[in-house]
C-alpha cells in the first residue's frame, strides 16, 4: 500500500505511535510522540489504520539505541527505542487517558509513577519455545520463532538457564526459566518493583480491621505480608496449585477458597462487617467480572485496593464502582521496563466513610 508522511502526536497503550491521516488515527509501531515519519499503510479499518515504519524523518530527542539485537522482530519489547525517563512519562499519561476517556473521571487522582531500579536484567522468569531446533520467542505479530541466545531484560540467572537449555537441545515445547526455585504459581516478574507494590498496598490499607478479602490471591503475595493487621483473612483463587501453596504456611486466621471470584465474592461480603472490611482485587487483564462488580456495589466494604495490569479494564471497573466509592489515588508502577505493560494500584474508599468534599472526581 501507499507510503504517507505522518506527525506522531501520541503513543497509545500497547506501544504504537499515533498519527492522523485525513482525520483517521494511524498506528505506527516503534515511533515516538513528536516525530515526523514516513510509513506504509498495511491495514485500513473503518475507524483507524495501521502502518509499518519506513523512515524517521525528524527524530525525537527521546529516541535511543535498543540494547537487544532482536528488538523490532521479537514480540516482547515495544519501547527499547525510547529513553527510560520518557517511557515512564508515556505510561503515566496512558493510565490518566484511560481514566478520563473510559472511566469518565474528569480529574483522576494520579500519583507519581514508581520506576523500576533495573531497566534491563529485571525479569525473574521467561517462557521460551522450542521448535525444530530453534529456541526463543515468537516474532512480532507472527507465529514464527526467533532463535534467541540471550534476553537483555531477563535476569542473569534466567539467561544462564537459557544457555543450559540450549546446550541440552530440548524437545519441542514450552519452557519456563526461573531465577529462583519457587513454587510454580503466578508471581510478579520484577522482584524490586513487586516489593514496592507490596509496600504501597500495605501503606494504603487501614492499620487494623476485622476482615481482609484478597480476591485473585494467588499464593498469598499480599496477605502473607498483612496477616498481623487483620482478625481474619479470606483468599479466593481459581488456581488450585496456588491455593495449595497459600495453605502450606497458613495461620489459623487464614482461609483460602479454591473458586471463581465472580461467584465467590458476594458470599464472603454477605456476612461481613463492612465498616471493618477491606478487599484487595488483583484480576487478570480482563478485569473484574460483572457479578463481583455488582457484589462490591451492593455490599461496599470500607476500602478497596484494585491492582491492575490493564488500564482500560481498570478504568471501566472503577467507573462502575464510583456508585459507592471515592477514588482516592491511582499509582502506576513500571513492573515491565522496555515493554508496553503497565501495573497500577487504585485506592477506593467507601463514600459513606469518606470525608466530604475530597472526592478526586
Amino acid at each position: 500500500m501507499a507510503s504517507v508522511s505522518l506527525h506522531i502526536h501520541d503513543v497509545a497503550f500497547g506501544g504504537n505511535g499515533v498519527g492522523r491521516l485525513e482525520g483517521k488515527a494511524v498506528f505506527v509501531p516503534f515511533t515516538i510522540d513528536g516525530e515526523q515519519v514516513s510509513a506504509r499503510i498495511t491495514k485500513q479499518k473503518k475507524q483507524f489504520a495501521e502502518a509499518a515504519l519506513e523512515q524517521v524523518i525528524a527524530e525525537s530527542p527521546h529516541r535511543t539505541k535498543p540494547e537487544c539485537p532482536y528488538f523490532g522482530r521479537c514480540g516482547g519489547c515495544s519501547y527499547q527505542h525510547i529513553s527510560y525517563e520518557h517511557q515512564l512519562e508515556l505510561k503515566h499519561r496512558q493510565v490518566e487517558q484511560a481514566l478520563r476517556r473510559i472511566g469518565r473521571f474528569e480529574e483522576p487522582p494520579m500519583q507519581s509513577m514508581i520506576p523500576s531500579p533495573n531497566h534491563y536484567g529485571y525479569r525473574n522468569r521467561v517462557t521460551v519455545h522450542a521448535e525444530n531446533g530453534v529456541i526463543g520467542y515468537y516474532r512480532r505479530e507472527a507465529h514464527e520463532l526467533i532463535d534467541v541466545t540471550l534476553c537483555p531484560i531477563a535476569a542473569p540467572e534466567v539467561n544462564e538457564a537459557l544457555a543450559e537449555l540450549r546446550a541440552r537441545k530440548p524437545r519441542d515445547g514450552h519452557y519456563t526459566l526461573r531465577a529462583h526455585p519457587r513454587p510454580r504459581v503466578f508471581e510478579q516478574t520484577n522482584d524490586e518493583v513487586a516489593a514496592a507494590l507490596a509496600q504501597l498496598v500495605a501503606r494504603i490499607l487501614p492499620e487494623r480491621q476485622a476482615l481482609l478479602i484478597d480476591a485473585y490471591c494467588g499464593a498469598g503475595f499480599f496477605v502473607k505480608r498483612l496477616r498481623d493487621r487483620f482478625d481474619r483473612i479470606v483468599g479466593i483463587e481459581w488456581d488450585r496449585y496456588a491455593v495449595a501453596a497459600a495453605r502450606e504456611n497458613a495461620s489459623e486466621i487464614e482461609t483460602y477458597i479454591e473458586g471463581d471470584v465472580d461467584l465467590e465474592l458476594a458470599t464472603h461480603l454477605a456476612g461481613a462487617d463492612l465498616s471493618s472490611t477491606s478487599v484487595i482485587i488483583d484480576p487478570p487483564a480482563t478485569g473484574i467480572g460483572p457479578n463481583a462488580r455488582r457484589a462490591l456495589v451492593e455490599r461496599p466494604p470500607h476500602t478497596i485496593i484494585y491492582v491492575s495490569c490493564n488500564p482500560a479494564t481498570m478504568a471501566r471497573d472503577l467507573s462502575e464502582l464510583r456508585q459507592q466509592f471515592i477514588l482516592r489515588s491511582v499509582t502506576p508502577l513500571d513492573m515491565f521496563p522496555q515493554t508496553a505493560e503497565i501495573e497500577c494500584v487504585a485506592h477506593l474508599e467507601n463514600a459513606t466513610n469518606a470525608t466530604a468534599g475530597s472526592s478526586g472526581f
